[in-house]
């Protein structure tokens, strides 16, 4: 029946040649900013409603959906089914051009080949018959929708989730439906999107080359290869700033450091946050311990206290970062700046020597222990690897302020209470830093830990295994001298 109706008929055969070469010699995007049709298009488009799709009395085309013989296996080609179609639709060629490909298959400019005289007879033909391709991966039903939009022009009744609008993209691409591309590529981009559909869009995009796609482009990929720094820098800068829900920022900002930032990037935004976040503390300290201002006591006083208060904040902050690179193993920088604060140490033994600091920020000396404790005790332990100078500075400066802070510690029960864990702890980590240096760094340094002592030696058992080990190195220095080093037992 099919071969009778083509032999009174004009037979046009789809090509990928053609439209591959339609797809190269794309018109400019459309502008979206004002009427998305343009004004010869909107005429056949107005004209497109007097037509009805399917209607058998009017038509002038028969498109035949075919299944597209390169996605089909090589037993699947040799079957005589392959060359069925899956459908066939009834449309009109005057609707049809409202697609750049229809338009261009119409137009004399791919029917210039000399033609013979049964092509001259077909040429009278009533009806025209169009074989076109369903795409590997693509349903029937979207190419149906997609011509029946060309009569409908209901775009918002069909187009009205990102499941419908995905499905008709790439067929509206195919055709070059210029139209039909423009408004599902803005309503892809007005909508949210699954992590799945977001998937398909991404690869639709670039599958598929578009010119009107540059709004979708830029929620997917990033404006500079900064992006993520910038963003970091943000969120970290965000949850050290007295945001209002600190606490939760500060799990939240923790909890996407660990589980989208590269190791790379980790250092660089965290050890900018650290160098400016120590730098505002140990700004408070000095003005605070080396007040450079003249005028009333009270005014003064009150200058102080703004300090000190600035001070505790920022601490607080500071040992968050610090907890944050010991974590995620980039706290080397860290450990390095914190040991050439020799200056930063020398102020906040003059500080802690004043009892009004006390009264007003008490918690200072805690939070500043607190941050050397845990990046000593990185160093301590191996998991940063410090050069020799970098622990001799570490507990050269540092243990002063511990010495401090115990001392003050011991005038207030209370003070005391609250900071024994975290001097014995720290005690007990330059202590092993100690025993790492020098025989000759290492005598000096424990000599300064004799305020650790208690009258009771089984009360201070680190002190007494550091001595121990000093002096057990010390009594044989001859016989490493000369490689006669007797074993010893546990």
């Amino acid at each position: 029946m099919k071969e009778e109706v083509c032999q009174n008929s004009v037979l046009i055969s789809t090509t990928t040649g053609m439209h591959a070469s339609l797809k190269r010699q794309r018109l400019e995007s459309i502008d979206r900013s004002s009427n998305l049709y343009p004004e010869s298009c909107m005429d056949e488009a107005n004209d497109s409603e007097t037509f009805v799709f399917g209607d058998p009395s009017t038509t002038d085309v028969f498109l035949h959906l075919q299944r597209d013989k390169c996605s089909l296996s090589e037993e699947e080609n040799k079957s005589e089914d392959v060359t069925e179609d899956i459908a066939e639709v009834r449309v009109h060629v005057h609707v049809l051009k409202q697609c750049r490909y229809f338009d261009a298959l119409f137009s004399d400019r791919w029917q210039d080949q000399p033609r013979t005289s049964t092509q001259e007879g077909r040429r009278a033909s009533k009806f025209i018959h169009i074989n076109l391709s369903v795409a590997s991966g693509r349903s029937v039903s979207s190419y149906i929708a997609t011509l029946k939009l060309m009569y409908t022009h209901d775009f918002d009744g069909t187009i009205c989730d990102v499941e419908s609008a995905l499905s008709i993209l790439p067929v509206a691409a195919e055709l070059l439906y210029d139209h039909c591309i423009s408004v599902c590529v803005r309503f892809l981009e007005a909508v949210a999107w699954s992590r799945e559909e977001e998937r398909q869009i991404v690869h639709l995009v670039s599958y598929l080359q578009l010119e009107e796609s540059s709004a979708l482009l830029a929620r997917l990929s990033p404006v500079k290869e900064t992006a993520v720094v910038d963003m970091f820098n943000g969120l970290v800068y965000a949850a050290t700033h007295n945001h209002q829900n600190g606490a939760s920022v500060k799990a939240f900002v923790a909890q996407f450091l660990s589980g989208h930032a590269s190791r790379d990037t980790l250092r660089q935004v965290l050890d900018k946050a650290f160098a400016l976040s120590l730098k505002t503390v140990k700004d408070s300290v000095e003005e605070y311990a080396s007040p450079n201002v003249r005028g009333r006591h009270d005014e003064i006083e009150a200058l102080q206290r703004q300090n000190l208060h600035t001070a505790v904040v920022k601490g607080k902050h500071l040992f968050w970062i610090v907890e944050r690179m010991i974590e995620l193993k980039v706290a080397e920088t860290a450990v390095v700046e914190w040991s050439e604060q020799g200056a930063f140490a020398a102020n906040l033994k003059r500080a802690f020597s004043d009892d009004t600091w006390k009264n007003i920020a008490p918690g200072l000396s805690s939070l500043v222990l607190r941050c050397t404790c845990r990046l000593a005790s990185a160093v301590a332990c191996g998991s940063i690897i410090a050069s020799q100078q970098v622990r001799l500075k570490l507990v050269k400066d540092w243990l002063p302020v511990l010495v401090v802070s115990r001392n003050v510690s011991r005038d207030n029960q209370l003070s005391a209470v609250q900071n024994k864990q975290l001097h014995q702890e720290l005690e007990d980590v330059f202590l092993k830093i100690i025993l790492t240096l020098p025989m000759s760094e290492s005598q000096k340094l424990l000599q300064q830990c004799l305020s650790f002592a208690t009258q009771n030696l089984e009360d201070c058992p680190h002190l007494v295994n550091a001595f121990n080990a000093w002096f057990r190195r010390a009594n044989r220095p001859l016989a490493m001298e000369k490689g006669e080093v007797e074993s010893e037992g546990c």
